[in-house]
């Protein structure tokens, strides 16, 4: 009896042990790879909440090729390594098919080698400086050619500023933007002398000095405008000086690349009014398709007061055109789904329609946004759809350089020797 006993309960172990595969095979496991502690978190984890509404409402409609999706949600906590540990462990031990996440560019190059050494997949959803296009990420935030450069376009042709005060946090993405505009601005005959450039790390407090400096380099009677790359909570306390040292929109004004409603929900914005930033969705975009999408977020967090902003719009495409492409591909391996990316598209939030490039990235419109006094943004220029362009025109090595993943397999062909680069000083 005893002995029939092990061999019933051995068989029911073994039995079960066959089952996990079949079980596991059941999900499509998507990774979500943001900041929920940290600096970045008062960025990242909206994004978190985004993926998980996204996800829900796919699995509503009865998920992807017959099977449920199922969200992996790790905190890579603001620790740039850290990202690259955690993209390892939805690769590896959680066997993720997809994933989402990252923000900062210092984030995203941490997770690069990762996932190419893996052949994972990254939707990468925010505003980044370029000069990058990996086989194995798909960017659906804004390229230089679609935020930085109108954005300075509008500076110099609508509001005649002279002087450039470029402010970043110290990291690839501002320190890259901001030696192409630099590069840029030359171009269209700033003098060097007249751009003043500041760097500053993660979390930066302390910001009296260097809205001092901005303000002096206008003592000439210039009018001087800033061109902010700053990220993450750095942000509260650089509007709270500019306030506090009575500068306005009018005096000397500010165009963000990194700050959106969200950001600007946990400030005091009544005297930020008038200042700009360049984004390719704002939450006040008058569509039927932004209706919809606020009211689901509303919805499924629980919060009428909760806003949206960009890098949701570049996830909600992004994940769309993922679920499309697998279904297209009817599988999701990495290089089937990749081939099925391209030319796929999607309505956005304002009005068009987004289509993935064969350089992995998208077509979006260029939005500025004057800053009301409720935290929203006025909508005062909005362009077509902008061809994502991986390479900028600006820098010497990065102009003959183009990205074409499916008719040239290369994301750094060299259009003068022909041949595709495989490294870059900045790569």
């Amino acid at each position: 009896m005893n002995t029939l006993k092990k061999t019933s309960l051995a068989s029911v172990v073994a039995l079960g042990a066959l089952m996990l595969p079949a079980v596991a095979a059941d999900t499509i496991k998507i990774g979500v790879l943001h900041s929920l502690s940290g600096t970045m978190a008062i960025s990242e984890t909206t994004l978190k909440d985004t993926m998980l509404m996204l996800i829900d409402e796919q699995n509503a409609k009865g998920g992807v090729l017959g099977k449920q999706l199922e969200a992996v949600v790790v905190d890579p906590a603001s620790d740039w390594p850290l990202f690259a540990e955690k993209a390892r462990e939805l690769l590896t031990v959680q066997d993720v098919d997809v994933m989402f996440g990252c923000w900062t560019s210092v984030s995203r190059k941490s997770v690069l080698p990762v996932i190419e050494e893996l052949n994972g997949l990254l939707f990468y959803p925010v505003q980044y400086e370029g000069e990058e296009s990996s086989k194995n990420v798909f960017y659906t935030g804004a390229a230089p050619n679609q935020q930085a450069i109108p954005a300075t376009d509008y500076f110099l042709e609508e509001l005649g500023v002279e002087k450039f005060a470029l402010l970043g946090t110290d990291y690839v993405y501002p320190r890259t933007t901001n030696n192409i505009l630099e590069s840029y601005l030359q171009s269209k005959g700033i003098p060097a002398s007249d751009i003043f450039v500041n760097y500053t790390p993660f979390g930066h407090s302390d910001w009296s000095k260097i809205v001092a400096d901005v303000v002096a380099l206008g003592a000439d009677g210039k009018k001087v405008g800033v061109i902010s790359t700053i990220n993450g909570d750095a942000n509260i306390g650089f509007y709270k000086e500019l306030a506090a040292a009575g500068v306005s929109a009018d005096d000397i004004p500010v165009v963000a690349f990194s700050v959106g409603e969200e950001e600007l929900s946990g400030l005091d914005t009544s005297n930020l009014v008038g200042h700009l930033a360049a984004w390719n969705y704002f939450m006040s975009a008058d569509t039927t398709e932004n209706a919809s999408f606020i009211e689901s977020w509303h919805k499924f967090i629980g919060d009428e007061k909760r806003v949206t902003n960009d890098p949701m719009e570049a996830h909600y495409i992004g994940f769309n055109m993922w679920v499309n492409a697998v279904e297209q591909a009817g599988t999701t391996d990495v290089d089937a789904v990749r081939a099925a990316m391209y030319g796929q598209t999607f309505p956005n939030l304002t009005g068009g329609t987004a289509e993935m490039l064969t350089n992995h990235h998208l077509t979006k419109p260029v939005l500025i946004g004057e800053i009301e006094a409720g935290g929203q943004f006025d909508i005062i220029s909005q362009t077509e759809p902008v061809p994502g362009d991986a390479w900028t025109d600006f820098l010497p090595e990065s102009a003959v350089l183009t990205s074409d993943w499916k008719g040239l397999d290369c994301g750094m062909y060299n259009t003068e020797t022909k041949t595709c680069v495989q490294t870059l000083s900045n790569y």
